[in-house]
């Protein structure tokens, strides 16, 4: 499988010649979703899902199908009839020739004064998880986990602490857009040295092979 990242929280996996892109939002290249064979979205929020990155992709392969949380869904399935699945915890289902695990129901807490809203994470081909906006422990190994870095909603501290205990065999960052050039090296070296994983970051088209 090929990892390839794309600004901030989406990123591109390819395998077999079939694509599957998540969470093309608002921060990420206007074409990151385009040439997608399946689609996945973690949550509402505008840096995880803009609509019109999706349409365009949905527009572009019209056997190409996506697969969200209902808030999400709902914004979506009448314009694509029967190409558009609402998923939730627990859940199975293959994607592009991607076996795709759903973990997880709620957005981190940003502030006890903010409703919580859905979110959820997927773990594709037993082997790769990408948690959205929570830090959701899958109840099974991960072998890749894309790991948010930066958000309103975290510190660096739960971020170490969360690459401890999910103890993948690597991890990448995502949700980093908001991280500056400056603060990079010290979440380069404070996650490197206590996470406990192998730790690396991709820069935007950047790709590795998993």
């Amino acid at each position: 499988m090929k990892l390839t990242k794309k600004s901030h929280a989406c990123v591109r996996l390819e395998k077999d010649g079939r694509t599957l892109v998540l969470d093309p939002g608002n921060f990420t290249e206007e074409d990151a979703a385009l040439g997608a064979d399946a689609l996945l979205v973690t949550h509402e929020h505008p840096d995880h899902f803009d609509e019109g990155r999706l349409r365009a992709a949905l527009d572009a392969n019209p056997a190409a199908e996506l697969w969200t949380l209902r808030s999400v869904a709902e914004q979506l399935s009448a314009a694509f009839p029967g190409r558009v699945h609402t998923v939730g915890h627990g859940d199975t289902f293959t994607a592009a020739g991607f076996d795709v695990q759903v973990h997880g129901e709620l957005h981190a807490v940003i502030h006890p004064d903010i409703p919580r809203i859905t979110n959820v994470g997927y773990l594709v081909d037993g082997a790769v998880f990408h948690p959205g906006d929570a830090l959701t422990v899958p109840d099974r190994p991960v072998d890749t986990l894309l790991l948010p870095v930066m958000a309103p909603w975290n510190k660096i501290s739960e971020v170490i602490d969360y690459v401890r205990e999910v103890k993948p065999r690597r991890a990448y960052d995502i949700h980093d857009a908001l991280l500056t050039d400056l603060a990079r090296p010290i979440y380069d070296r404070q996650i490197g040295a206590l996470g406990g994983t192998d730790h690396a970051r991709l820069a935007p088209g950047a790709s590795a092979e998993l």
